[in-house]
């Protein structure tokens, strides 16, 4: 967390089809990227506690995000298999700090450590208005890694500085680091693990030191890594790592051994497990925003002389990026699909944007970018499209839709009719709280008595209603009757036997843990369908036997696999079919 730098501009970064699909082979086969999606964290400090799980004390951004100030609260996660991370819940809030500043926030890198069946949380937090001249470190304690933390106080005698990390050495001697802006110190804690020991010492030896120390050791060889004030056309801060032969230095710098990410910041911490060393740190590939992070790890590797490899950063595909790449049909059938922007009303203003929707060729991508108050709603509707009703049927009006912004977003589903002059008759407006998984979010109307027609609007709310930052992902919209006759522009489901083969696209898709996979042959046949992976290796074999002309649907279930891009091939005499199916966990 910088203490010094300002906001920079929302980047929007595009990849091509090409490129995504050679990033989903990390998606299925090596680690994901960023590994916890559904909230924005930065920071991360990794351990290995007595149960032999690793647990990560990370910041949390807070959505929509104003520079890093609105940060006033930690969770902690965990693993056993480094594929699969447990939310612990909250352990502590600004609320909770009795010393803390009145306006709360702030709440920014932490570490923890054990000694003695205690659990100490250090994190650093300002005590007054004039955050960056009060920073104190304060310390929870609990008996568990990630729950009950009470707070107890702060480290007396310190300066007013951030990012603290706690060391325990081989003999037992636990050491304390902290500092930002050029300065980095370190000392002895005390055996109450709340007081420093003797004074703190300047650490000598860095180069271009900006903050996020992480100390450690391996082959008694000491390990102080950090981020430095590196800012180009190639991108903005690096890890970078100095040794010694003592916990306190002198330090004889190394070099950097870690690129920029995406982010304008970047903080990292060192931890061995299970014989493999890991770094931890965050990017900003999910929100492209620099205040909305979100947390990564990558394998360390050491050269025989013990210096650090350089990290090759693993840029699997983010939820986001997903979806943009995503080149299945728009799958809706109505026509005519608008985007616009409306300062009081639907339909005021009509502002049509670039993603085309008409063709149907990508999942639609609407989105909030703040600050912009002229703007009070974000929309995709088929206003102009006129779809056909029986009066007094009842009709539901559905859609597939996610985010991959963290906060309270709603999708906003408007449903309305017309009579034969296009006057608007009756609406009806559904909203529905919005996840990072695609789900089917509906509303059902009946058509009035002179209805001719019918329309459908999505659109994107912000926290309480209000504008917010955020991105909303739709596909799927449909239109369909309660009888067997459905509204005009959505296909008709069929009774008769039919007339070729075919596998139909799985719905949903993406999915998260399981779809459904459709298909239909004219005769008897054998019928084969089969799931691989990107690389061509079988997963699973849906259907293997011989089938009755008709048509049928299986389930796939993707709960023991990784997010990725994945086929299903169907095989029926000389019929061969092949589909692409998207994973999104």
């Amino acid at each position: 967390m910088t203490m010094f730098k300002q906001n920079k501009n929302l980047l929007i970064i595009g990849l091509s089809f090409c490129a995504v699909l050679i990033l989903s082979i990390r998606v299925c086969f090596a680690q994901q990227n960023p590994i916890i999606t559904g909230m924005f964290l930065a920071d991360p400090s990794a351990h290995v506690w007595k149960d032999g799980r690793l647990y990560i004390y990370p910041s949390h951004d807070i959505a929509p995000p104003r520079g890093c100030d609105l940060m006033d609260k930690y969770h902690v996660f965990s693993t056993d298999d480094m594929i699969h991370w447990v939310d612990n819940g909250e352990i502590l809030n600004a609320s909770q700090v009795p010393w803390g500043r009145k306006e709360g926030g702030f709440m920014w890198a932490p570490d923890c450590a054990y000694k003695n069946g205690i659990y100490y949380f250090y994190f650093p937090h300002p005590s007054g208005t004039d955050w960056n001249s009060t920073w104190k470190i304060g310390v929870a304690t609990s008996t568990s890694p990630d729950s009950g933390f009470k707070c107890q106080g702060y480290i007396p005698g310190l300066e007013s500085l951030i990012d603290p990390q706690v060391f325990q050495d081989d003999d037992g001697q636990y050491y304390f680091y902290y500092g930002g802006g050029g300065i980095c110190k370190g000392g002895k804690l005390k055996d109450n693990m709340m007081e420093i020991d003797g004074t703190m010492q300047n650490m000598v030896g860095l180069v271009d030191f900006h903050e996020a120390t992480w100390v450690f050791k391996r082959n008694g060889i000491y390990y102080l890594t950090y981020a430095d004030n590196h800012s180009d056309a190639t991108g903005d801060n690096r890890m970078c790592y100095a040794i010694s032969t003592n916990p306190l230095g002198p330090w004889t710098y190394k070099g950097v051994y870690m690129d920029p990410t995406d982010s304008y910041t970047t903080h990292g911490s060192v931890v061995e497990y299970k014989g493999q060393w890991y770094q931890f740190y965050h990017n900003s590939s999910v929100s492209h925003y620099d205040w909305l992070r979100s947390v990564c790890v990558d394998k360390l590797y050491f050269n025989p002389d013990g210096t650090i490899q350089k990290i090759v950063q693993t840029k699997s595909i983010p939820p986001a990026d997903i979806l943009n790449s995503y080149n299945g049909d728009f799958e809706s059938d109505l026509d005519s699909w608008r985007f616009f922007e409306v300062p009081d009303s639907l339909g005021s203003t009509a502002t049509v944007e670039t993603t085309n929707v008409v063709q149907g060729r990508e999942a639609v991508k609407l989105t909030f970018v703040p600050p912009d108050s002229t703007l009070s709603d974000r929309a995709l509707d088929n206003w102009d499209t006129n779809v056909g009703v029986n009066a007094g049927e009842k009709y539901t009006a559905s859609v597939q839709a996610m985010t991959t912004t963290s906060g309270t977003l709603k999708l906003s589903i408007t449903f309305g009719f017309f009579d034969n002059n296009r006057n608007v008759i009756s609406e009806i407006t559904k909203d529905s709280t919005l996840t990072s998984r695609y789900q089917t979010f509906s509303v059902e109307d009946a058509a009035p008595a002179n209805a001719s027609s019918c329309w459908i609007a999505f659109r994107l709310k912000g926290e309480n209603g209000k504008l917010g930052a955020g991105t909303l992902f739709l596909d799927d919209a449909k239109i369909v009757g309660s009888s067997d006759t459905t509204a005009t522009g959505v296909s008709k489901q069929k009774t008769e036997l039919p007339s070729g083969y075919k596998l139909e696209q799985n719905y949903p898709n993406p999915f998260n843990p399981t779809t459904t996979v459709s298909y239909s042959i004219p005769k008897a046949s054998f019928v084969t369908i089969k799931v691989y992976d990107f690389l061509g290796r079988e997963i699973e074999t849906l259907v293997n036997e011989e089938k009755s002309a008709g048509n049928y649907k299986t389930e796939f279930d993707g709960s023991k696999i990784t997010s990725g891009i994945y086929f299903d091939n169907m095989k029926a005499g000389n019929f061969v079919e092949t589909k692409k199916l998207i994973l999104l966990k």
